[in-house]
């Protein structure tokens, strides 16, 4: 499935965050058990193409833009932390009438499992950390360059363009799959939404998951990572591992930061075992 073809399949709901009436576009479908994927920085739900579709057979699977990212809200105004985003995840969970769910969570998502988990025992039965960011792991150094006014007033859309696809090629295992950097870059290409990434990476707060005990996690845990990642290391999952009491670690080689897309086939299964055994 491509961008386009994601986006046309998304819904919209509208959540209030901190007072704001914000839009949220996202990703569901299927019946059975829900399962919500939560993505990170500088991503969509569009991550999540390879991986969420084909659990729909067995699982309500949804996936959310974060507020600020892709097809949802973008214009300024309000916070795009994942103190925010875990809030934004609380109304969409109330909007769409969840009790219980499993949370898959990549990158800033992770971060925003974590917080969702910690404050929601009963809600999360289960609980999914991709490359996660969580205790000081994070911003990293190109995130928080990206986050000054400065940095944005002083690009191009089509410089942050060049940018990002720089990124995701360099750091993408063997060939990239063109659909999936042509699906990452395209939220990113005009001016609101270049803004909207600039507030979105202000809005990293270590605070956030450094304030979170990992200990209080009672959901069942699997921590699936890209043994290779460069932004958040292996070491970080080994930590949750020892903090989180029903957690295992499940390390994949020759995956880096974007796991799902470097060995799709091996994260959806290992994901859909996971998720069976509930």
């Amino acid at each position: 499935m491509d961008y386009d073809t994601w986006s046309e399949n998304q819904q919209t709901a509208t959540v209030t965050v901190d007072g704001h009436d914000l839009e949220v576009a996202y990703y569901d479908d299927g019946d059975g058990d829900p399962v919500v994927f939560c993505h990170g920085i500088p991503t969509s739900s569009f991550l999540w193409n390879e991986v969420a579709p084909p659990l729909s057979d067995g699982h309500r699977v949804i996936a959310p833009d974060m507020v600020g990212y892709g097809n949802s809200a973008m214009h300024d105004g309000f916070d795009r932390s994942i103190r925010a985003q875990e809030v934004m995840i609380d109304g969409l969970v109330d909007e769409l009438g969840l009790e219980t769910l499993s949370f898959v969570g990549h990158d800033l998502g992770g971060g925003v499992g974590l917080r969702y988990a910690a404050h929601n025992p009963d809600t999360v039965e289960a609980l999914v950390l991709s490359n996660a960011v969580s205790y000081d792991s994070w911003p990293i150094e190109t995130i928080v360059d990206l986050g000054l006014p400065s940095t944005i007033n002083e690009m191009s859309v089509d410089e942050l363009q060049e940018m990002f696809e720089g990124l995701f090629r360099d750091t993408l295992t063997g060939d990239p799959d063109e659909a999936f950097v042509e699906g990452m870059l395209a939220p990113w290409d005009s001016e609101e939404a270049m803004i909207s990434l600039s507030r979105n990476a202000i809005g990293t707060n270590t605070s956030h998951t450094t304030e979170i005990d990992p200990s209080e996690i009672t959901a069942r845990t699997l921590l699936l990572w890209g043994a290779d990642d460069e932004f958040q290391a292996i070491s970080n999952a080994e930590r949750l591992e020892d903090d989180i009491s029903d957690a295992e670690l499940v390390g994949l080689d020759d995956a880096n930061h974007w796991v799902m897309a470097d060995r799709p086939d091996a994260y959806r299964d290992r994901l859909d075992e996971f998720l069976e055994g509930d």
